[in-house]
């Protein structure tokens, strides 16, 4: 359970240091690009040189979630200038149901009841939040399913490899994945002429300490945790600590159906943990 409680707080850590450098840094890509870059270093680092074995699975695991990471945040963006941050927020962290109910019916977990209403409980928590009536209104949009589908497929990596992967080879594998990712953003970046800066770099590795930590803590979860379980909890409760932080630090009035979800999340999350 600690670290499920680590990835949570790292991919919480995220999302506020990226809410931070939206002041200072104007190059999402390059910014993103540093990112990676940090990761990948980190990663080889961590994994040494002296175990560095080719083995198909951490290559090949490691290449697909490259390429999701890159394609979700691409995603993301485009969906927000065409839908708004709305729906793309929702539709991103609905794509907790993937790895979800890949879990139940692929590797045949078996959740308790209680576990299971605290599922039900989680998905509508994260639609009841970003959803305010009399703005947008919900369609199925092909470019929103997509992102659903993207996200939920980059997050159930993690069990894939927990399943198939060789476990000795679990930083190799997260070092594949932000090596892809890396290699993809500085392409992207460099097509579309972005000038990198100093706050770029700042913000890329302060991003990108916690992101790593996220990756890996979040992999290891999937081992002695239920996948329906540690998916669940750690979208909710990510979105839990971003709201409390939100409210402390940068000092955000939640509405009072922001208020009501956080409540049913808090809910959802007792419910996951018996």
């Amino acid at each position: 359970m600690i670290y499920l409680v680590l990835a949570v707080l790292s991919s919480a850590l995220v999302a506020i240091t990226m809410r931070i450098g939206k002041k200072f840094c104007h190059n999402n890509l390059s910014m993103l690009a540093v990112n990676y870059i940090f990761c990948t270093v980190f990663a080889a680092l961590n994994t040494g040189a002296a175990n560095f074995r080719i083995e198909k699975s951490s290559i090949g695991l490691g290449i697909i979630q490259g390429i999701l990471y890159l394609t979700g945040f691409i995603l993301y963006q485009y969906n927000i200038q065409k839908n708004g941050v709305v729906l793309s927020a929702t539709f991103m962290k609905l794509g907790v149901l993937v790895p979800t109910l890949a879990s139940i019916f692929l590797f045949k977990e078996q959740p308790t009841a209680l576990q299971i209403l605290g599922v039900g409980l989680s998905i509508f928590a994260i639609v009841f939040i970003n959803y305010e009536k009399g703005t947008q209104r919900f369609h199925l949009k092909k470019a929103l399913i997509i992102l659903l589908i993207v996200g939920g497929m980059t997050d159930i990596m993690a069990k894939v490899y927990e399943q198939y992967g060789d476990p000795m080879r679990k930083e190799q594998f997260i070092f594949y994945t932000f090596l892809v990712a890396m290699i993809l953003c500085i392409a992207l970046a460099g097509y579309k002429k972005e000038k990198i800066t100093k706050n770029d770099i700042l913000c890329g590795i302060v991003i990108g300490i916690p992101n790593y930590f996220s990756a890996i803590f979040l992999l290891r979860a999937v081992h002695y945790v239920l996948a329906t379980i540690a998916y669940s909890t750690y979208s909710v409760a990510t979105i839990a600590c971003t709201t409390i932080a939100g409210v402390l630090f940068f000092k955000e009035k939640l509405s009072k159906r922001q208020m009501l979800g956080l409540m049913v999340i808090l809910t959802a999350l007792v419910c996951l943990n018996f």
